[in-house]
């Protein structure tokens, strides 16, 4: 203490910006300790919490009775509202992860942050700032410490590597050495970067360098998912030593409760929820600043990754499925390649045709429909009917850019769900009408909207640039069952294109634009105006570096 003393009085005398500043060794010892005490909770239980903690922040920003009064962007009480003193010289948000269960630490929390008089100083911006550049490296510390128990506790079991042969060992553990060595050395990177001030300068240089360095290792990892997941189950299934292992490994109080495959999916989880930390930063770094400049370069690499790393999990699933599809499909027109590096499914199913002209159409009778069968790909629509032994007999196909559809409205009970498909040129050249009926309302617009994806849809996407949208967060996280609907993570945030009356939404994410269906029960509508006003703006300000990208290749895709 008589040190820190004497050394806070030569900083008093000194020019430095901040009078109560502590040394760097002794701030150094202390964040060693921290991140210590950080590599306690596992990776999945503080971006779960994280993420649960975000949804209620929305849902109190979302609650506020006058929205008119307060700004979404003003996240603390203004000098006017009634507050007490000690609510109003508080830093902003500073209660949000505090609670006598947690093992979060806020930066504000920090001893050496709240005895330096530094938070009277900064303005609740910078301070915001702060934490979620705290966030990024408290959070990478975390994610550290689970991949150090996939590995010791897991991959380095004598009893599991008794029983994998060593190529079942590689596929089930890929290269989460390099992964873990990677994410050692960003960690120290970015540790040493706390240390050099309490105030900490930047963060995403570093992410950049590394993302650019480094991060390849994660298209690796990410892109053998399929076989990992595939390689799992098989053991699972086949060696009963395998599945009583992990079971007792999973019963360790190490690994507090969570499965083997939930440190499987760490990399991924990781390399997505980075982004979504460096979107953070940006959205509170001054405008125009070299800090938003930085940020912007670090979340463009970011989001190379994140897309290379999807595209590698989809790239064996979708040959696998094609070569699958092409073994079905018999055809009674002008054969049609089906295999292409190009091409993938975007969704498929059995549609009720309506036989007969269509003055026909007020008839009431089941005999009206004969089933047909679907495949639409991304550049392809095959028209066919199912035959004995799970074949398809191709009848009609048509270039998905050829496609248009029609929605039939007021035709009665038996015509309910019904829809024109029009092909501008088949199989045989000619223009060609199918009057199809679903099986439900959200089944037709589902598929209206998978055939002509340039069809207006009842509310307007991002790109739209509109002021207000609704808008949804998710509160339970969904996994897609179909090649059209879209994956939820906790948190996320989404535009509503579109809507069905039997509980289905269409919607747009907003941090990366994916869009696709999703039950309307996994999520709670943002009903606020002016924090729907605020997620756009914030989007848009993230994105804004490559605007003009999106705008080339959505032309591209319009083609």
């Amino acid at each position: 203490e008589r040190e820190m003393g004497l050394f806070e009085s030569e900083l008093m005398q000194s020019n430095c910006p901040f009078p109560h500043y502590f040394s760097t060794t002794l701030f150094s010892c202390n964040l060693s300790y921290l991140l210590c005490s950080f590599l306690g909770l596992l990776y999945q239980e503080y971006r779960d919490k994280s993420t649960r903690e975000e949804i209620e922040t929305r849902r109190l920003q979302d609650s506020q009775t006058d929205p008119e009064e307060t700004s979404p962007s003003e996240e603390t009480p203004s000098e006017a509202e009634p507050t007490s003193t000690i609510e109003n010289k508080a830093p902003p948000q500073i209660n949000l992860l505090r609670n006598s269960n947690s093992r979060f630490n806020l930066w504000q929390d920090l001893p050496e942050v709240q005895s330096s008089g530094v938070l009277s100083i900064l303005q609740p911006d910078e301070i915001k700032l702060q934490e979620a550049m705290f966030e990024l490296v408290t959070s990478e510390a975390s994610y550290y410490k689970s991949l150090n128990l996939l590995v010791s506790h897991f991959m380095e079991n004598e009893r599991l590597k008794k029983i994998l042969h060593q190529s079942e060992a590689h596929i089930l553990f890929s290269n989460v050495l390099d992964v873990m060595a990677v994410s050692e050395r960003f960690l120290l990177d970015l540790e040493q970067r706390v240390e050099e001030n309490i105030v900490i300068s930047d963060v995403c240089d570093i992410v950049y360098q590394h993302t650019v360095n480094h991060f390849s290792v994660y298209i690796t990892y990410v892109s053998n998912q399929t076989y990992q997941e595939r390689a799992y189950k098989q053991l699972l299934q086949d060696k009963p030593a395998f599945r009583e292992v992990i079971s007792q490994l999973e019963l360790d109080p190490k690994c507090k409760g969570l499965s083997f495959s939930s440190f499987l999916i760490l990399p991924f989880q990781r390399i997505t929820r980075l982004k979504l930390l460096v979107q953070n930063i940006l959205k509170k770094v001054e405008e125009k600043s070299d800090r938003e400049s930085t940020a912007l370069d670090a979340h463009k690499e970011l989001e190379t990754v994140v897309k290379a790393c999807n595209e590698g999990v989809r790239k064996m699933s979708r040959t696998e499925q094609m070569i699958s599809i092409q073994k079905k499909l018999e055809f009674k027109i002008k054969s049609v390649p089906i295999i292409s590096h190009s091409r993938w499914l975007l969704k498929q199913g059995e549609l009720q045709q309506m036989n007969g002209p269509k003055t026909s159409r007020t008839l009431r009778t089941k005999k009206l429909f004969r089933e047909i069968y679907l495949f639409l790909f991304n550049d392809l629509l095959v028209i066919c009917r199912q035959i004995p032994g799970d074949k398809y007999q191709v009848f009609d196909s048509a270039p998905r850019g050829l496609l248009r559809v029609e929605e039939l409205e007021d035709q009665g009970q038996s015509l309910a769900n019904v829809f024109i498909l029009r092909l501008l040129e088949n199989a045989d050249d000619r223009e060609a009408s199918y009057m199809l009926k679903a099986s439900s309302q959200s089944e037709m617009k589902r598929w209206m909207i998978s055939l002509a994806p340039n069809r207006r849809t009842k509310f307007v996407s991002f790109t739209s640039r509109l002021v207000d949208c609704p808008q949804i967060q998710c509160v339970h996280p969904y996994v897609a069952q179909q090649p059209d609907e879209l994956s939820l993570e906790l948190a996320d945030v989404l535009n509503i294109l579109d809507k069905t009356d039997d509980g289905w939404i269409f919607g747009e994410r907003l941090h990366d634009q994916e869009r696709g269906w999703f039950p309307s029960s996994m999520g709670e509508e943002i009903l606020n105006p002016k924090i729907r006003a605020q997620n756009l703006k914030e989007c848009f300000r993230v994105h804004k570096s490559d605007d003009s990208q999106r705008r080339k290749l959505g032309s591209r895709n319009r083609q």
